[in-house]
């Protein structure tokens, strides 16, 4: 185990997937947003071309790689995280399906070609550059948690620029960005078709939202029904705990 592991890293598992991941408290740990995009999106199962962009410590390529056969490549600006995700592929066996890529998502598309696949993903820093009100976060937290180095326009452009027409674009975000994602998208030629919102409970607001967009698409979007993350008792609703851990049924 220890050649695996490095400082204050821990190895968690990925219950529903049967898989394990490389995280560290001091530098990277995933949330429930991850998991909830890879499992909103729409992916072939059998085959086609995926990119993971921001995507840390590679748990969105970990979970995509349980729901489709396709060939997918993370990119991860940092090196400490691009190298946590390398190992993690490595470690569940994953190097024929996973890529992982250390680049600037602003220049990745000239690197991987143009509309050449069929699904992004991507979840992106979702605070304002002049919304540190954490000055104690790591500067790994504030690279990923902050628009310092990527924006969210900038994140869709790259999106779109990947994308074959017809193919497929998903994102979490925060609801009070949701005009400026929809007008990013329908700029960059991402017509949205697919949005869900997430509330942490019945009675409260929607502190996360899913986005699906198809590149020149026609405009056509479905809200899809709410999704709760706790019930009353402050356990994980059925769906949620379905996600997490899989049907225990």
């Amino acid at each position: 185990m220890e050649q695996w592991l490095k400082d204050d890293e821990r190895l968690d598992y990925l219950l529903a997937e049967d898989l394990r991941i490389i995280q560290s408290p001091s530098v990277f740990s995933f949330s429930l947003d991850a998991v909830l995009l890879s499992r909103f999106v729409s992916v072939p199962k059998n085959k086609g071309k995926i990119v993971d962009l921001c995507s840390g410590n590679g748990v969105i390529p970990l979970f995509l790689s349980a729901r489709t056969k396709g060939e997918i490549i993370g990119v991860e600006l940092q090196e400490r995280l691009y190298d946590m995700a390398v190992r993690s592929v490595r470690y569940n066996g994953l190097e024929e399906q996973i890529t992982m890529i250390q680049g600037d998502v602003k220049e990745i598309p000239a690197t991987l070609g143009i509309e050449k696949y069929d699904v992004v993903t991507c979840n992106p820093p979702y605070f304002l550059a002049h919304e540190m009100s954490d000055k104690n976060l790591s500067e790994h937290y504030a690279i990923a948690r902050h628009e310092l180095h990527l924006t969210l326009d900038q994140a869709i452009e790259s999106a779109s620029r990947l994308l074959k027409q017809g193919g497929k674009a998903a994102f979490v975000h925060r609801p009070g960005r949701l005009l400026d994602i929809v007008t990013s998208m329908r700029k960059h030629r991402l017509e949205p078709k697919r949005l869900r919102l997430v509330y942490p409970k019945l009675g409260k607001e929607a502190n996360t939202l899913l986005i699906e967009g198809i590149k020149d698409g026609k405009p056509d979007l479905k809200v899809l029904p709410p999704l709760f993350v706790y019930d009353d008792n402050n356990e994980y609703t059925k769906e949620v705990s379905e996600i997490l851990y899989g049907d225990q049924q």
